[in-house]
Formats: C-alpha cells, structure tokens, sequence
C-alpha cells in the first residue's frame, strides 16, 4: 500500500476514537461556528504530527532490537484488537445527551482556538497511549527508511486529520444536534473497523518476520 494512504487511514484511525479532541471540535462548532471548529481541528493536526515525527525517529532506531520487535508485535497487535472491539461494543450504544448550544457565547480568537487543539491533541490520554504503543511501530514500519518515504507518509497522515476535522466539522455544524447519536455510532464502527485492519496488519508482519 502507498505510504501516504497508509499515512492517511492511520490518521483515520486515530481521529475516529470518540475522545477530548472531538468533542472539542463538535463544542466549538456547535457554539462558535465552522471556522471555530475547523482551527481547533487544526490545531490537533499540528499535535498528531508532532507525535507522529517523534514515532518516525525515535521507533525506526528501538525496532533494530529484537526484544522491541517482539513486544511491539505482541502488545500492539493485542491492543489493536481489544480497540477494535471495544469500538463494535460501543458502536451499540446510543447517544443519549445531544449538543448543547450556548447563545450568547463570544468566539475566542483564532489564536486561542488553534492552541486549544494543538494543546489538547498533546495531552489526550488516548493519544498518547496509541502512539506509544501502536502508532509508533505502525509508522516506522510504514516507511522504507527513506526521507522522501517518511515526507509522503506524514503528509498523508496530515491530509487524513484534516479530512476529518473537515468531515466532523461540517456535520456538527449542519445537523450535530439531529444526527448525534447515529453519528457516533458510525464513527465507533468505522473506527473498530480500522483497528481490526491494523491489527491483521501488525500480527501478520510480526509472524513473518519473527517466526
């Protein structure tokens, strides 16, 4: 598969998990409007891809070490699959507090919008835990070590986060408040489906490799 595809559905992945960094994306539209919602998106862009570069180097030099591979192999392709399920189980569930929409609320600068999401994207705990122990690995075995290589990926991986704050954005904006609970529902269905994608990909890789 083209890096930057590749790039471009770990993003995805990432993204559809129903955590601060959406949420944060749906509030601002829903109170401020779809430029609002679309700077925090950005924002958490920038931050995904500071993860993103830290995984590109810091990983391709740890999978050198045999034990690394094999934990990467075992513990990434676990939690991918206990995602992937979690997700179908959650898919399930209905949403039952609609939006809510202040009024009167005053829009914070763009400054202050973009630094909430980059902010956020930073100290999102499911973030944090994809990229440590799933994305790190995913990304350096994305890549053929090269420069040009990894620059397709991270764009790829850029575009993907754009896409769906674009994607999220909009349908906050639009019908949020009517479409909620089906929405979200979509989101942990296509998520479990990544995830179980992901999983197939970093099992089968590690029993060619290790075994």
């Amino acid at each position: 598969m083209d890096v930057f595809i590749t790039g471009f559905l770990l993003s995805l992945s990432l993204c559809l998990d129903i955590g601060i960094v959406n949420v944060a994306m749906i509030d601002s539209s829903l109170k401020h409007g779809m430029r609002s919602g679309l700077l925090v998106g950005l924002g958490s862009c920038f931050g995904d891809l500071v993860y993103a570069i830290l995984s590109l180097v810091g990983m391709s030099l740890l999978l050198q070490f045999k034990a690394v591979q094999w934990i990467t192999w075992l513990v990434g392709g676990t939690l991918l699959l206990w995602l992937a399920v979690k997700m179908a189980r959650e898919a399930w569930r209905a949403a039952r507090q609609p939006a809510q929409v202040a009024g009167s609320a005053v829009r914070p600068r763009s400054r202050q919008l973009f630094n909430r999401g980059l902010m956020l994207a930073l100290a999102s705990p499911s973030s944090i835990l994809w990229f440590a122990a799933v994305g790190g690995a995913l990304i350096a075995n994305a890549t053929d070590g090269s420069a040009g290589s990894a620059v397709r990926f991270l764009c790829g991986f850029f575009a993907g986060g754009l896409a769906w704050s674009s994607f999220i954005v909009a349908t906050a904006h639009h019908g949020g408040r009517t479409l909620g609970p089906r929405f979200i529902q979509g989101c942990h269905l296509v998520s479990a489906a990544l995830y179980l994608y992901f999983a197939v990909l970093v099992l089968g890789n590690g029993a060619r490799t290790l075994l």
